[in-house]
C-alpha cells in the first residue's frame, strides 16, 4: 500500500495534488518518467507522468485533474489513506543535455509534468524561459515552482484574466523571432502540442512532446498506447512517453483518445449516481 501524506485541491478543486510513499520509486525515478496507479481492487490503472520526487523522504508527488470515474476515485482518498498499486517508475527519462537557450510550454495539468524537466534543464546549465497557460487564472497550477524552475516565466490565459490575454503559442514565437533558441519543450493537452511543433517546425527548432495516449499494462506489452512517430508505430509506455514533436502524427492521437468518450462518459456518471446515492 502506498500512503498519501500530503493532499493538496488546485483550481477549485478539479485538479489535485497527492504527495505518495514511494521510497522506491522515488530513489530510481528520473524527470520525464510516469508511473500508474489504482486506488483499490475495484479501480483502474491510470498513467500519470511525476510531477516532483523526494529520495530523502522517499515520496512522488503526482497531480491530476478529475475527469472521468477512475480520477473521481482518486479524489475521495485523503491524507493517510493509501492507493492499492503504485507502479514504477516507467518510461524513458528525458534526455538532458547542455544546448543553450531553452523554451519549456506548459498548458493545464501538463505543466506538473514539465516542472521536473524545466528544473532539471535549468540545473544543467540552460538558459530556461518557461511559458505556462491556462483558460483563466483559477486554472493556473504551479507558478510559483514553476518560477523557481527557470530563468524567466510568462504565464498566459486565454481570457486575459492574467498575465497575457492569449495563447502560449503567441508568446513562443515572439520568442522564437528573437533568435538563438536551441530546444522548446512542450507538454500539456493535444492540440497545444500539435500548434507548438507546428511553429517550431518552420524555425527549425528541435521540440519534444510528451503524449498521453490509452495505456492499459505499461510495459509493451498490450499495443494500446501505439502512436506514429516518424511513419513507424511506436509504445509511448516503453518509447516514450516523449517524441519528435515535428515526427508525432497527431491527428491519429487525437482520434485515438476519443475513441471510448461516451464508454467513459456513462461510466462517471454511473459512479457519481452510485456515490452519492451513499
Amino acid at each position: 500500500m502506498f500512503k498519501i501524506v500530503r493532499r493538496e485541491e488546485l483550481t477549485g478543486g478539479t485538479v489535485i495534488l497527492n504527495e505518495i510513499e514511494a521510497p522506491l520509486i522515488a530513489k530510481k525515478a528520473r524527470p520525464g518518467q510516469f508511473v500508474i496507479l489504482k486506488a483499490n481492487e475495484d479501480g483502474e490503472r491510470i498513467p500519470l507522468t511525476m510531477a516532483d520526487t523526494d529520495p530523502e523522504k522517499g515520496t512522488i508527488t503526482i497531480i491530476y485533474m478529475v475527469v472521468g470515474k477512475s480520477t473521481a476515485l482518486f479524489k475521495e482518498l485523503q491524507v493517510g489513506d493509501s492507493y492499492q498499486d503504485v507502479i514504477g517508475p516507467l518510461g524513458k527519462a528525458t534526455h538532458l543535455e547542455k544546448v543553450g537557450k531553452v523554451i519549456c510550454v506548459g498548458g493545464g495539468t501538463g505543466v506538473a509534468v514539465l516542472h521536473p524537466i524545466t528544473r532539471a534543464l535549468k540545473d544543467i546549465g540552460n538558459d530556461v524561459t518557461c511559458i505556462i497557460g491556462a483558460r483563466t487564472k483559477d486554472l493556473l497550477i504551479l507558478e510559483d515552482q514553476m518560477k523557481n524552475a527557470s530563468h524567466d516565466l510568462r504565464v498566459c490565459t486565454d481570457d486575459g484574466s492574467y498575465g497575457h490575454h492569449g495563447f502560449v503559442t503567441q508568446v513562443m514565437q515572439e520568442i522564437l523571432e528573437a533568435g538563438d533558441v536551441k530546444l522548446v519543450v512542450a507538454i500539456g493537452p493535444v492540440p497545444m502540442m500539435k500548434a507548438v511543433s507546428k511553429i517550431t517546425k518552420e524555425y527549425n527548432v528541435p521540440t519534444m512532446v510528451s503524449l498521453n495516449p490509452i495505456m492499459v499494462d505499461g510495459t509493451g506489452m498490450c499495443g494500446g498506447c501505439r502512436v506514429t512517430v516518424g511513419g513507424k508505430t511506436q509504445f509511448a509506455c516503453v518509447d516514450g512517453p516523449e517524441f519528435d514533436g515535428h515526427q508525432v502524427d497527431f491527428d491519429e492521437l487525437i482520434m485515438r483518445l476519443q475513441a471510448y468518450q461516451e464508454e467513459e462518459r456513462e461510466s462517471h456518471k454511473h459512479y457519481c449516481t452510485i456515490r452519492d446515492a451513499r
